[in-house]
């Protein structure tokens, strides 16, 4: 069984490698049996973990079976989102699509709650306190006080490059104040940096997948021959 899943990823990794060659229809078949594998995973995995774990399962031994038992259910907040999801189902009728938008709502309203709480407490929150924390001699002891000048001034800076504010004089181009335009073009120099930066992460991940992969083909060959 290891020799013949071994030939199989072995005709795989070919099959994409293929696409030097040009879009062909074999690195297509390959791409829609990776697509087709994915979307059953996270398929199984929301139906086992989800809608299993936290509709089904709540709602049958926590609120069914304690009724049909005649004992008081422990689960009574699991009807909620089993009316939820009833209501939510309606949309894929189109008479019915507008009884299942306040559940979008609630979805969508939750899910912007999240991301904003996410991006203030984990992003904005996080950077303030990083850029603050070299000047605290007690801290640092003074060590990292140039790192900390330069964080500052790298994010003082970037922020002003994101700056659209401007001036609108009668008969002239809107302009932005010479200061902020100043600290926009030294953000923009950060902001540079900082984007070569992500593309030498993401090229140098790019290029350790495709080095294991040429070790795996050489391994594959000299272990069959």
């Amino acid at each position: 069984m290891d020799w013949i899943w071994t030939i199989v990823a072995f005709l795989l990794t070919l099959a994409v490698f293929s696409y030097l060659l040009g879009d062909n229809p074999i690195f297509r078949l390959v791409m829609y049996i990776f697509v087709g594998v994915v979307s059953g995973y996270v398929a199984a995995l929301l139906c086992y973990q989800v809608v299993w774990a936290r509709l089904i399962q709540p709602v049958w031994l926590g609120l069914i079976q304690p009724i049909m038992q005649s004992r008081p259910p422990t689960e009574t907040f699991a009807v909620i989102p089993l009316v939820m999801a009833a209501f939510l189902l309606a949309k894929l009728s189109p008479r019915l699509a507008s009884l299942g938008n306040w559940v979008m709502a609630v979805v969508v309203g939750m899910g912007a709650a999240v991301a904003i709480s996410g991006a203030v407490m984990g992003t904005i929150f996080t950077q303030f306190q990083a850029t603050l924390t070299p000047f605290d001699l007690q801290v640092s002891g003074g060590s990292g006080l140039l790192e900390g000048v330069i964080v500052l001034v790298g994010t003082v800076t970037s922020l002003a490059y994101f700056h659209f504010g401007a001036r609108i004089q009668p008969g002239k181009a809107a302009q932005r104040h010479f200061l902020i335009e100043g600290m926009a073009r030294v953000g923009q120099f950060f902001i540079g940096i900082t984007l070569g930066a992500l593309f030498v992460g993401v090229f140098s991940a790019a290029l350790t997948a495709l080095i294991e992969r040429l070790i795996f083909l050489w391994i594959s060959i000299s272990t069959l021959f």
